[in-house]
C-alpha cells in the first residue's frame, strides 16, 4: 500500500508501521514530503492508497474531490518552534520584540523554504515581513532540502538558529528547542490521515488510518512532541 506523507509526523509513523505491517500481513511503501508537494504530486497523475496531510491540503483535496468524503481524519497537532545546538547559550524569544532581537543578532538561521510548501517555512516567512526584517533575516538563512530538517544546520554548527516544528526539531540529534513561537506569533499545524478517491486498496486504508489512533499511537506521538487528535 503506498502512502503519502508529510514529513512531520514521520518518526513517529516509522515506528508504527512494522506493527501495522505484521498485522496485516502487507508492506507500506512509503513517500515523506511537505504537504503541497505531495499535493502537487497527487494533482499530477500521482496515486497513493492513504494520505496524511495537512489540513488546509486536506480541505483542498477534499473540495476538489480528490479524497473520500469522511475519511478525514485528525490524527495530530504541533506547534512551530526554535531550536540551538545543545549547550549553546538559549536567545530570548519570550516574547514577539525579544524574537526579533534574538533573530537579528543571531549570526545564520534554518528554516524551511516556504517555496517547499512546509507549513512552518510559509508562516515564519510572513512572520518575517510582519517583523520587518525580511531582508536582514533571508541574507543569513540557510534552507534545508524539501524532505529535510532545519535542525541539521545546528549540528554541524553552521547555524545558531532553527525554526520547525517541534517533532522535526526532535528528530535531529544534538539539538535542544528553546521553545514555541511567542504570543500571537504561536501557530499550531494539525495533520489529517485520509483516503484518495482513486485508492485500490481502501478497506486497508482505512485500518492504517485506525492505527494511528490508537492508544499506543496517541502515546507515541505526544512523546515525538505532537499532541494526539
Amino acid at each position: 500500500m503506498k502512502v503519502f506523507s508529510a514529513i512531520a509526523v514521520q518518526s513517529v509513523v516509522e515506528e508504527l508501521v512494522p506493527a501495522f505491517e505484521r498485522a496485516h500481513g502487507c508492506e507500506l511503501d512509503l513517500t515523506w514530503a511537505t504537504a503541497p508537494l505531495l499535493q502537487k504530486r497527487l494533482q499530477a497523475g500521482e496515486m497513493a492508497d492513504a494520505l496524511i496531510l495537512n489540513r488546509a491540503v486536506t480541505d483542498a483535496l477534499l473540495v476538489s474531490g480528490g479524497i473520500v468524503s469522511g475519511s478525514d481524519t485528525e490524527i495530530a497537532s504541533s506547534a512551530t518552534a526554535i531550536a540551538v545546538k545543545a549547550g549553546a547559550p538559549k536567545p530570548d524569544i519570550s516574547t514577539p520584540e525579544a524574537l526579533k532581537r534574538s533573530l537579528l543578532a543571531a549570526r545564520a538561521i534554518s528554516y524551511t523554504d516556504p517555496a517547499a510548501g512546509g507549513a512552518s517555512g510559509i508562516h515564519f516567512a510572513k512572520l518575517l515581513e510582519r517583523m520587518g526584517i525580511v531582508a536582514e533575516v533571508n541574507a543569513k538563512t540557510m534552507f534545508p532540502p524539501p524532505s529535510g530538517y532545519s535542525g541539521m544546520f545546528l549540528s554541524t554548527g553552521e547555524a545558531d538558529l532553527a525554526v520547525q516544528q517541534v517533532p522535526e526539531l526532535l528528530s535531529v540529534p544534538g539539538i535542544e528547542i528553546v521553545g514555541t513561537l511567542p504570543g500571537d506569533l504561536h501557530m499550531v499545524t494539525t495533520f489529517v490521515a485520509s483516503i484518495p478517491a482513486d485508492s485500490t486498496q481502501p478497506v486497508l486504508a482505512k485500518a492504517f488510518i485506525e492505527s494511528l489512533r490508537t492508544a499506543d499511537a496517541r502515546a507515541l506521538f505526544r512523546a515525538k512532541g505532537l499532541e494526539p487528535g
